[in-house]
């Protein structure tokens, strides 16, 4: 008998995969590897491991300039990972459900960040010569950027009013 249950456990699987990684690679980062002294490491000639205090959101927006101003970020963030909880609890396309995962995932391990540190911890740095086509990242980013890419090409590519075979069997 197939089952029917949504894919939700997946999703908060990956959620937790996502987040361990996530501190456990800032965890060597910031011990084993120093970068908050040392500020650069060359591991490519495009890949750096660069030290960024991010003390705002996404592209720098909302920067907490207080400590009140991290507190509320933490509560805004806090907020939207629980929408995105609640949405990936009903979600019923295991594709959904992943990307969502990724989302949760990530959102929280820049909440814990902004806990512990107050800012969130970046050292992800991509580029060619001087051209840096993505701002100083961290896994969390990514997880949370390459969700939110599913979300939307699913959304604009796939969903054309007709549910598909594997969300109906999903």
């Amino acid at each position: 008998m197939a089952d029917t249950a949504p894919p939700r456990r997946l999703g908060l699987i990956l959620a937790v995969i996502v987040y361990i990684v996530d501190q456990a690679v800032k965890y060597a980062v910031i011990g084993p590897l120093a970068l908050p002294h040392i500020r650069n490491i060359e591991i490519l000639p495009f890949f750096d491991l660069t030290w960024v205090e991010n003390y705002g959101v996404s592209m720098g927006f909302l920067t907490a300039s207080s400590n009140g101003m991290r507190w509320a970020l933490v509560g805004l963030t806090a907020a939207i990972s629980l929408a995105v909880l609640a949405w990936m609890w009903r979600e019923r396309s295991r594709a959904d459900v992943l990307a969502l995962g990724l989302v949760l995932g990530g959102a929280l391990g820049n909440i814990t960040d902004r806990t512990r540190f107050g800012h969130v911890v970046d050292y992800a740095d991509l580029h060619f010569g001087e051209w840096r086509p993505f701002l100083v990242f961290n896994v969390s980013d990514a997880a949370i950027t390459i969700g939110v890419v599913i979300l939307l090409a699913r959304a604009l590519l796939v969903r054309d009013g007709k549910k598909s075979a594997e969300d109906d069997n999903a």
